[in-house]
């Protein structure tokens, strides 16, 4: 079970990459097509299925099928890994751009709402302005009215001081004055909304900023952007092609490495010499059965059993030889256990007089 353990994490590793390389091509390819998306997704799933179908076959019967067909599939894989790319850079792009609309969305509302303070903090210097004329008018009104017997105040026409006794004129300063107190109430209460309102879209830009869930994700682009000094659109072009030309190959690879990890636990069939040909053991054991009470097959037994002799010294021969060699320890541990594993085949054989087998 040991030995199934690694063969069966590849192919799970290359069943989860598949999959999930092929989720997001055929939703891409139907977001794509949004006119026929139902039938873009049959079609590409479908596809999606032939390829590592396609890539199997090429990997196990790669000397048998005939030229033509190689090539063919070969290259209709090949198209299929681009045409599942190009799904994948529809599909990642789609939701990149769909960041990036919110993002901006959430800027120009922003510049919309700096405008609107921009225009109130104008609005409140001229109040304040107004406010600071009025206050001084105010002061100079009550200080012509503060003499009881008299008044002072400035022509407006000729800038002049005039000094007067007349209590129609006392009546219209004071009058003047009434009405200045009025407007700079009023003023002052403009000045306050004009304030609550800053306040109110200073407010509205925080949660904003707070609340802008587009830029915190598009956060580290921009970090990579800035370090760079390229755009962000470069960058995101960058990321995503590094995406898809590892993303669908890596499938496609994984595929073939379970193949071959699969055909490497394989019992391996064994053959048997004899003196003619290769030939299976099941059909040696056939032609052991026959040999007994045979006179001329076990004369021919013995002339076999010097050449299991001669066997057996040159590969006791070879083991020597490995382990002069300049390879490594456990390598030359490993080829000799294995030379000295078919000796003792050879060895038994001959003790079941059955000189006539000699494994490889």
């Amino acid at each position: 079970m040991k030995k199934y353990l690694f063969p069966i994490i590849i192919a799970l590793s290359a069943l989860s990459v598949s999959a999930s390389a092929a989720f997001y091509s055929v939703y891409g390819l139907s977001k794509l097509f949004a006119g026929a998306s139902l039938q873009v997704i049959i079609m590409a799933g479908s596809l999606e299925i032939a390829k590592l179908v396609t890539a199997s076959l090429l990997y196990q019967y790669w000397d048998t099928i005939n030229k033509f067909l190689k090539v063919y599939l070969t290259l209709a894989c090949v198209i299929l890994m681009f045409i599942t790319s190009a799904g994948i850079y529809g599909f990642l792009s789609g939701a990149y751009q769909s960041t990036a609309t919110k993002s901006e969305i959430a800027v120009k509302e922003l510049a919309v709402i700096e405008m609107k303070r921009t225009r109130f903090e104008e609005k409140k210097n001229e109040l304040k302005v107004e406010k600071t004329q009025l206050n001084t008018s105010v002061n100079d009104l009550r200080l012509s009215l503060s003499n009881p017997s008299q008044v002072q105040y400035i022509d407006r026409e000729s800038g002049q001081l005039i000094t007067t006794t007349s209590s129609s004129t006392r009546r219209s300063l004071k009058k003047e004055l009434d009405i200045t107190v009025k407007d700079r109430d009023t003023v002052a209460i403009q000045i306050e909304a004009v304030t609550d309102s800053i306040s109110k879209l200073d407010i509205s830009v925080l949660n904003k900023e707070t609340n802008n869930e587009a830029e915190r994700e598009l956060g580290p682009l921009k970090y990579i952007s800035e370090l760079t000094g390229k755009p962000m659109a470069n960058v995101i072009n960058w990321l995503l092609m590094l995406i898809i030309f590892v993303f669908d190959p890596l499938a496609i690879s994984l595929v073939i490495a379970a193949n071959f990890a699969f055909n490497k636990i394989k019992p391996k069939e064994k053959k048997l010499y004899t003196k003619k040909n290769w030939i299976d053991e099941n059909q040696t054991t056939k032609t052991n059965k026959g040999n007994v009470g045979n006179p001329k097959k076990e004369e021919m037994s013995k002339v076999e059993k010097e050449n299991n002799k001669q066997i057996i010294k040159n590969l006791e021969n070879k083991i020597n030889k490995i382990n002069q060699s300049d390879i490594t320890e456990k390598r030359r541990n490993e080829e000799a256990i294995k030379i000295q594993k078919k000796i003792n085949i050879i060895k038994k054989l001959k003790d079941n007089n059955n000189d006539n087998q000699i494994t490889y």
